[in-house]
């Protein structure tokens, strides 16, 4: 084959892999919408569930889906940012570097059902917190803490070496030039691991079920010992246990969509925001 077919036949798996993905996520997101669209309406995302989630709404849980989405980022963030510099800036490459990033690997890839269990066996049961918004927390931040490593550090070094160069010879310290010089250019590609770390808790519930949720409760906890609702979690229970829901499990599919798009494109306006401050 000539390289100029081999370019073409390139070009036509590269074009179609593209529209059958498109394709398959189109066909998801109208089924999602053409169904829930009918559930939808004000009583439906203000209102206590009724009839074991046939009827009434999903308030606490959509208020328990953004306190366990919130409260596991709040968490993650910061440790996973610090450790990123630790490990890019503070720690010279080696063993002991090569074993901390195996153990991160090693987390990313380790099931959702363990930390579930995980977060049961030794939060929920040793140490007695009990089923509670807290240990969910701790439990989804423990997940996505990885990702947020990963990514932060692979920012961190596409900041050019010349720079932290240059900014150490012109008599800054080394935390000055982390902070002033390279954490500025490198906030869009942490912001990027942070969208990645909301779409991965906000549709788990198998790490959930054991630690923090209920099916149906008719009150918004008030401190965070307490259980919670969720949206993944009402979802699954009305899809699997629940007959005659049909019309609020689309309906709670299309909310929780809406949530995870509308936490995407907040932080896509951050990422972009400091893409052209770093530019100008």
């Amino acid at each position: 084959m000539s390289p100029k077919n081999t370019q073409k036949a390139a070009f036509v798996l590269i074009a179609s892999s593209t529209v059958i993905v498109l394709f398959l996520l189109g066909i998801i997101l109208y089924y999602i919408i053409s169904n829930g669209m009918g559930a939808l309406s004000w009583e439906f995302l203000t209102e206590y569930p009724k009839d074991l989630g046939r009827a009434g709404g999903i308030f606490p849980a959509i208020v328990g889906t953004f306190y366990l989405i919130c409260g596991a980022i709040i968490m993650a963030l910061p440790v996973g940012v610090c450790a990123a510099i630790y490990l890019t800036e503070y720690k010279k490459e080696g063993r002991v570097t090569t074993v901390i990033r195996s153990a991160v690997e090693l987390l990313n890839g380790t099931p959702s059902i363990v930390f579930g269990l995980f977060g049961f066996a030794f939060l929920v049961l040793f140490i007695d917190l009990g089923i509670s918004l807290i240990v969910g927390q701790i439990v989804l931040a423990l997940m996505v803490l990885p990702t947020i490593i990963r990514t932060t550090e692979e920012a961190l070094k596409t900041v050019p070496q010349s720079i932290r160069e240059g900014s150490l010879a012109l008599g800054a310290t080394k935390w000055q030039t982390i902070k002033q010089v390279v954490l500025p250019p490198s906030i869009p590609g942490i912001v990027t691991g942070t969208i990645l770390s909301i779409g991965r808790v906000s549709g788990e519930t198998a790490p959930i079920m054991f630690t923090a949720v209920v099916f149906s409760q008719r009150f918004i906890p008030d401190s965070i010992m307490e259980p919670v609702m969720a949206l993944p979690y009402h979802l699954f229970v009305l899809s699997t246990n629940i007959p005659g829901s049909r019309l609020n499990q689309a309906g709670t599919a299309l909310v929780l969509l809406m949530i995870v798009v509308g936490f995407y494109l907040v932080a896509i306006l951050i990422r972009n925001h400091y893409k052209k401050s770093t530019r100008g």
